[in-house]
């Protein structure tokens, strides 16, 4: 358990700036699985996202959650071009981002920023702090000037809870939450509108996560951000989302608000996580349900027919085998597929 669990946030209490800022709409990304031999011919691809839609309001932060191998991370790569889709709209302050050119991206790259999960090898070791943070300056003349530059990087570092004198520190001098705080002031450098957290918190020490995601609340709070929040840890996804959306192999199976999804969870495989999270009163823990999930997560190379969740499903009967279920609305503003609820 985190220290954050027992603790969420009033993350909901927040209220979004309003209008759409990011809108993905039926995103696929698939990647082939070469056979080798003298033609390298394509023997199957992996279904690493397979029709994933949800939008994000300005200054809202939406939760993304699932089992390794869901396709969480990709999903991201995708928003930010790191890798093309194979089908679908990334709409994008009303620009689909899947139909742009390199040079055309340039620009947008500014406004959409990362937080990588792992602050040490996200960084470059052989440049200083300093050095770090000041290279999208430069690269992308929003500072000029050196000595500008440099006052910047400083006052970055003090936003972000670092010491200026340490701009001179090498990476591997920092601590791992001095090095994440130096991958947040690296892409608040570039003034983002969005930025995607991959699983910012999970290499970090429990104590050390909660400074993180305070940090990131208080800079959201400041600067009217926008997160993509992606992680496997519930307890972390309560407390700084607002609405939360959860994935499963490839797929959205469930996404409501923060509040709807931990208090009346609908979909099977979002109570079975639910079930995962410790709750601190012991006489709370000792008479709750728990929900053991049968079986592995089946591989994204060969996805079960129907509901892809059906194979580990607790109540899964014969037609769940055969259709595929639809994203649909079972209350206002909560969304589950499921044939079942």
């Amino acid at each position: 358990m985190t220290a954050l669990a027992a603790s969420p946030a009033k993350a909901s209490d927040r209220s979004p700036a309003g209008g759409v800022l990011l809108d993905v709409r039926n995103l696929v990304k698939h990647f082939p699985v070469g056979g080798g031999g003298l033609f390298g011919r394509s023997h199957g691809v992996i279904r690493a996202v397979d029709g994933v839609s949800f939008s994000i309001q300005k200054g809202e932060t939406l939760g993304l959650v699932g089992e390794s191998g869901s396709g969480k991370t990709t999903t991201g790569r995708c928003i930010l071009q790191l890798e093309r889709p194979t089908a679908g709209e990334i709409i994008f302050e009303g620009r689909d981002l899947t139909k742009l050119s390199l040079a055309e991206l340039r620009p947008i790259r500014r406004k959409i920023q990362v937080i990588f999960q792992d602050p040490y090898s996200s960084l470059n070791p052989r440049m200083t702090v300093g050095q770090i943070i000041a290279e999208p300056l430069a690269v992308h003349g929003i500072v000029p000037d050196r000595n500008a530059r440099q006052a910047r990087v400083h006052d970055l570092l003090s936003r972000v809870g670092i010491l200026p004198s340490l701009a001179d520190r090498y990476p591997h001098e920092l601590s791992g939450g001095q090095r994440q705080r130096v991958g947040v002031a690296r892409a608040l450098a570039m003034e983002p509108s969005l930025i995607i957290c991959d699983e910012p918190v999970s290499a970090l020490d429990v104590s050390i996560q909660a400074q993180i995601i305070n940090l990131l609340e208080e800079l959201q709070s400041e600067f009217h951000l926008t997160y993509l929040f992606v992680a496997h840890d519930l307890s972390v996804v309560r407390h700084i989302s607002d609405r939360v959306a959860v994935m499963y192999l490839g797929k959205i199976v469930e996404i409501t608000d923060r509040q709807a999804l931990y208090e009346a969870p609908l979909h099977p495989y979002t109570k079975a996580l639910l079930s995962a999270v410790p709750i601190p009163d012991p006489a709370v823990e000792a008479t709750r349900e728990h929900v053991v999930l049968k079986g592995e997560v089946p591989s994204a190379l060969n996805p079960p027919s129907g509901c892809v969740f059906h194979p580990r499903c607790p109540i899964a009967i014969e037609d769940c085998k055969k259709v595929v279920p639809e994203l649909r609305e079972i209350r206002p503003g909560h969304r589950a597929a499921c044939i079942r609820v």
